[in-house]
């Protein structure tokens, strides 16, 4: 279970590392079924055989199923906001693949808090630098830039916001 910081706890820790998650694994089987999920079957994810015989040398798993895998990392790597209701996602400012992540390994990720602001009388929007490394691989399988939004309970608004 995530550790629960306060608002104002949250806010301290802006330009600190605040998380990483667990290794997950990514196994074949994933990335067959992430094909499945989005009609992407391009032969380099789901054909073992035909991507064995270019230059990748073997499958690779989607770039948006590494990317999707940062809510997993965000619940197992992350502190949770004291009275937190939900935690939507805002978006991205930018996403880069870097490193392809092949059937079989196994990606982490680490988050850096950015910014921290809250809007409105309940919201505290959370900026993460995040990298989505690849165990015993030098170059992060993706960076990005993710905004999220957490809704928390009014009580727990700082008085000094």
């Amino acid at each position: 279970m995530s550790k629960v910081l306060s608002i104002p706890e949250i806010m301290a820790l802006v330009g600190t590392e605040v998380g990483v998650s667990k290794w997950f694994d990514v196994p074949q089987s994933r990335i067959d079924l992430f094909a499945d999920a989005t009609d992407d079957h391009q032969y380099i994810h789901v054909d073992q055989e035909r991507a064995a015989t270019t230059k990748l040398g073997g499958t690779i798993a989607h770039g948006f199923l590494s990317l999707s895998m940062l809510s997993a990392m965000n619940y197992d790597g992350l502190p949770t906001v004291r009275g937190m209701v939900m935690g939507i996602n805002y978006g991205f400012n930018k996403v880069r693949f870097t490193s392809p992540v092949y059937a079989g390994a196994r990606i982490r990720g680490r988050f850096v808090l950015e910014s921290a602001r809250l809007r409105g009388e309940n919201l505290l929007a959370l900026t993460y630098d995040v990298t989505v490394e690849i165990e015993n691989v030098k170059r992060p399988a993706l960076t990005a830039n993710w905004i999220t939004v957490v809704e928390f309970d009014p009580k727990e608004r700082p008085d000094e916001a």
